[in-house]
């Protein structure tokens, strides 16, 4: 019986570091994607960011409105995934109960909170680099961009 009991918690072990990165790759996916829309974003509003700039933005103006709609994004993808990551631990705990096995998932609130703050500093980190070149666009080209 222990040696069955050990060759479970391997198992387990082996389960928990292939969803580590399977949640890994996830991230950095998400945060390519993030940057991606955010450097379009960029590149579409350059007139905008010149003509703020113009007026008397400052970079830290710019970059905070950058960063923040880069933290927005972040956490939307963090509340779609906490969403789906209930709804696959519901469907599966019912499943397992209709087959006959008594196991049953929960979602604990510290992990919802830990996976929403994640979500939130992918977005931050992947704004940055757009964010930071928004910061540094010259007005005067930026207002002659077409």
């Amino acid at each position: 019986m222990e040696s069955m009991a050990a060759q479970i918690g391997q198992v387990m072990r082996v389960l928990q570091l292939v969803l580590a990165a399977i949640a890994a790759i996830s991230l950095l996916v998400g945060s390519i994607g993030i940057m991606n829309i955010m450097l379009v974003s960029v590149t579409e509003r350059i007139r905008e960011i010149g003509l703020r700039k113009a007026i008397g933005a400052k970079r830290r103006d710019i970059l905070t409105q950058f960063l923040t709609e880069a933290a927005v994004l972040g956490l939307c993808g963090g509340a779609i995934g906490v969403a789906l990551g209930w709804i696959i631990v519901n469907i599966t705990s019912l499943i397992l109960k209709n087959a006959g096995i008594p196991i049953g998932g929960t979602l604990s609130a510290d992990i919802v909170v830990l996976a929403v703050f994640v979500a939130f500093i992918v977005g931050v980190v992947s704004g940055l680099y757009p964010a930071i070149r928004a910061a540094r666009l010259d007005p005067i080209e930026s207002l002659r961009h077409e």
